[in-house]
């Protein structure tokens, strides 16, 4: 069989969606596709492995099923999807997968307990009554025969195509769901741009406070360019959690933690009676979060609000806080995704934006965005890089928001797009209508005021009116319109017509 390509499996797993399509919610059934999509992989996977023993050990079983204890994971006969087709027409198959899920967490508990438990196979409420659910849960097993979508290691090939599909199908249902979208994916181009800004180096802990499905931590991961770093996340919706879970096994990165929790009131990276220390901390957290917990932040624990309380409808500065605080005091680099609120809204939040720059001096970088990049808001939003133990006395500011591609219903930052902003950034340089490195001085001017238009210059002044050549136009078309004029008049008369 040939190496199955990107496309292709993509392709194959999208059409495997309209079992639920009209049906069950997108923001709902991409559950259902991405939890059997994994149930494929461990199954390919297993049976790539068991074949392989087959061939070294022959029909001593024993020897093989002790040699498979030791495999990412352990899988019982009636887990696997093989099982699951046969019994596709059982008139319990809706039970029957909800027990294998059951006993795939019960066998691998110190990497997947917990990540099936929001999800239910045999819900008339979710999938209809029983005729109609067994229908589409056949379709849904029988979509995942196609010959072509074997995972198996030995037929992929490439190892980043499993995880690709993976996130091309988190892509594809956050587009559908409308502002539900964002709640769980980052664009893939924000989180490359935010991933080179923030420069992650071998050695490195890399954190996601707000990881949603992982998409952020992934490519930041990737930036390394080895395997020595360790990814750290957590979320606080339990279906996006175990998406995330999955996620990182599917990109093979099996000793990511991630944990579910509410991070800005039950944070749970934690290290003896301090939150966990961090090299690099990345997140895309929601838009100013109402009701994010400001009354109990004076009293915080880990004192991550010690700066100031952010207002309680509007949660961006406790997360900027948050990612501060786990930071590491020497060198920690921090990059957060923020509507354009943060960079001027005073009060409490121009307090604390105050402090970061006068008296932490952290803030490094403060880059717009193109407004409409994100999933269920058209909005603009910005970057702000922050460093620790920081030595220089400026801010760069950089104008990003005129510089990508349209899309029909979102717009992209296209390659060229995100290399000029990293290019800028590294080399903080000064350029015409795009980006200023300003002094703290000038900053204070502008009352810790960061509005982007205070420091980069966009105007553009229009073309001065050549008023005789214009007039000279202007009388040109008088002329001819008057000889149009003239013909017209011919024409209607010689047709009888009073003109």
């Amino acid at each position: 069989m040939a190496v199955i390509n990107q496309d292709e499996i993509n392709n194959i797993v999208w059409k495997a969606c309209d079992t639920f399509r009209g049906v069950v919610d997108p923001s709902e059934y991409k559950n259902y596709i991405l939890v059997f999509l994994f149930i494929k992989y461990i199954s390919d996977i297993w049976k790539d492995k068991y074949e392989e023993l087959k061939k070294e050990f022959g029909d001593n079983e024993e020897r093989i099923q002790r040699r498979l204890e030791r495999e990412r994971f352990k899988l019982d006969e009636t887990c696997t999807y093989d099982y699951l087709y046969v019994h596709r027409n059982d008139n319990q198959i809706g039970q029957i997968i909800n027990q294998a899920l059951e006993k795939i967490e019960e066998d691998n508990k110190e990497k997947l307990e917990g990540v099936f438990r929001n999800i239910d196979f045999n819900s008339d409420m979710q999938l209809g009554e029983t005729k109609e659910r067994n229908i589409r849960l056949k379709n849904l097993i029988e979509d995942f025969s196609n010959p072509m979508l074997d995972l198996r290691p030995s037929k992929v090939g490439n190892a980043d195509i499993i995880g690709n599909v993976y996130e091309y199908l988190i892509a594809k249902f956050a587009a559908g769901a409308g502002k539900k979208g964002g709640e769980f994916y980052t664009p893939a181009e924000v989180s490359i741009l935010l991933s080179k800004l923030v420069e992650p180096k071998a050695g490195d802990r890399i954190c996601d406070p707000a990881c949603g499905s992982g998409s952020l931590l992934i490519k930041a991961a990737n930036e390394v360019g080895s395997d020595n770093y360790s990814l750290y996340g957590q979320e606080s919706n339990g279906s996006t959690w175990a998406l995330c879970k999955m996620n990182m096994f599917l990109h093979s990165k099996d000793n990511a933690r991630i944990e579910w929790g509410d991070t800005l009131n039950n944070p749970k990276l934690i290290e003896g009676d301090t939150t966990m220390k961090f090299d690099v901390v990345v997140a895309n957290p929601p838009f100013s979060l109402d009701k994010w917990g400001a009354e109990n932040a004076s009293s915080d624990k880990f004192n991550r609000f010690w700066r100031g309380v952010p207002p309680k409808n509007r949660g961006d500065y406790a997360f900027i806080s948050h990612m501060i605080e786990t930071a590491v005091t020497d060198g920690g680099k921090i990059g957060v995704v923020v509507p354009h609120g943060v960079l001027f809204r005073e009060g409490s939040e121009g307090k604390i934006r105050r402090h970061f720059i006068e008296q932490d001096n952290c803030l490094d970088a403060v880059i717009g965005l193109p407004q409409n990049l994100f999933f269920g808001t058209g909005i603009p939003a910005a970057i702000l890089i922050f460093k620790k133990n920081r030595t220089a006395k400026d801010i760069l500011f950089i104008d990003a928001s005129r510089e990508y591609a349209s899309g029909k219903n979102q717009n992209i930052l296209r390659n060229c797009d995100i290399e000029k902003i990293v290019d800028t950034y590294k080399k903080r340089s000064t350029i015409d209508k795009y980006s200023y490195v300003a002094t703290l001085d000038e900053v204070k001017e502008n009352e810790y005021n960061l509005n982007i238009p205070r420091y980069v210059d966009t105007f553009e002044e229009e073309a001065e009116i050549d008023i005789q050549a214009t007039q000279k136009e202007i009388e040109n078309l008088e002329k001819q319109l008057a000889d149009v004029q003239s013909k017209m008049k011919g024409y209607l008369q010689e047709l009888g017509i009073n003109g």
